[in-house]
């Protein structure tokens, strides 16, 4: 299937600039090119409340940021969203998905927590899972501190943030807690040896090429060998029995389209329960372009309502 028509148009505007491949930028580069895409989002989505705090565990200090939910649909605690951004472990920021943060909010209900982990590569693995980590078990402990339910956790990812997610959740269950309810993974890197068609296919892009994702791992790993390990490659993990449901999202034009959905299935065959969502004409990090693409508000919408059922049910 072509492209959705509005994400194509956008991105055929955005190719009119002749720019370098992000794979011959500097990180400073990127890191730049990443933050411009906010102006991608639209206006900006007005929530109940908005403010910067610190969380305090495992000996570790991670910047975060907390949305209320500009309605509260029930009175008492609300169920709370642990939210990892995308950027290949080396781009973004608290404020680079910050549309995404707003949109789940409203969408589900829930109070997000957006976590904003240590980067590649003055930080490399495992500093983003150990952030993570971190961060959830400092919501389990202080939910309650703004109107959260620590027992009532869903954790969302996309991208990079999508296999933190990912990784997270198999570290919970490893840890022995704290319970998540569910795991949302939005287009995820899960396998680093992943040589499967959608590689090739979509090799040179949309949006994220072959090279690109390879420059990626090479920021955020100290050696190849770290890809075998189950925090850098959830997918290769034999421990899935018991994780918590899921919501899988790929997107058709994507080269982590085919271990995303491999791992779904994986998941599945684990008993785990699966909610599999393949988006015909999208591209990798699709979500980035709220302002102009319809789809991609749609399928975040979707998964907002997701997370609302979860804690709804």
């Amino acid at each position: 299937m072509s492209l959705d028509p509005q994400l194509d148009a956008l991105l055929e505007k955005l190719a009119d600039g002749g720019e370098p491949a992000p794979e011959s930028r500097t990180v400073a580069e990127n890191r730049d090119l990443v933050s411009s895409f906010s102006a991608l989002a639209g206006d900006v989505e007005p929530v109940g409340s908005v403010h910067d705090a610190v969380a305090t565990a495992e000996g570790l200090q991670v910047p975060i940021r907390i949305y209320a939910p500009a309605t509260f649909p029930r009175s008492g605690p609300r169920p709370v969203t642990v939210f990892l951004h995308g950027g290949g472990w080396v781009l973004g920021d608290l404020d680079s998905q910050d549309h995404i943060a707003r949109i789940m909010a409203n969408r589900s209900g829930t109070i997000v927590v957006s976590v904003d982990y240590r980067l590649a590569p003055e930080h490399r693995f495992p500093a983003g899972i150990e952030d993570a980590y971190a961060a959830l078990t400092w919501v389990a402990a202080n939910a309650g501190s703004f109107g959260g339910d620590g027992r009532s956790i869903a954790v969302f990812g996309e991208s990079a943030g999508g296999n933190l997610a990912a990784a997270l959740v198999q570290e919970a269950q490893r840890r022995g807690g704290p319970h998540i309810a569910l795991q949302v993974l939005a287009y995820p890197a899960v396998d680093r040896f992943d040589d499967s068609p959608s590689m090739y296919q979509n090799m040179a892009g949309p949006v994220l090429s072959r090279s690109w994702l390879e420059w990626f791992w090479g920021l955020y790993l100290n050696t190849p060998d770290e890809g075998a390990d189950p925090r850098v490659s959830p997918a290769r993990s034999h421990e899935l029995a018991g994780l918590p449901p899921a919501v899988v999202v790929t997107a058709e034009h994507d080269p982590l389209r085919d271990q995303g959905d491999r791992y779904a299935q994986k998941l599945a065959d684990a008993g785990v329960a699966v909610t599999h969502l393949p988006v015909k004409g999208a591209t990798h990090a699709f979500f980035s372009f709220t302002g102009s693409v319809q789809l991609s508000r749609d399928v975040l919408n979707q998964l907002g309502d997701a997370v609302a059922t979860a804690f709804n049910d």
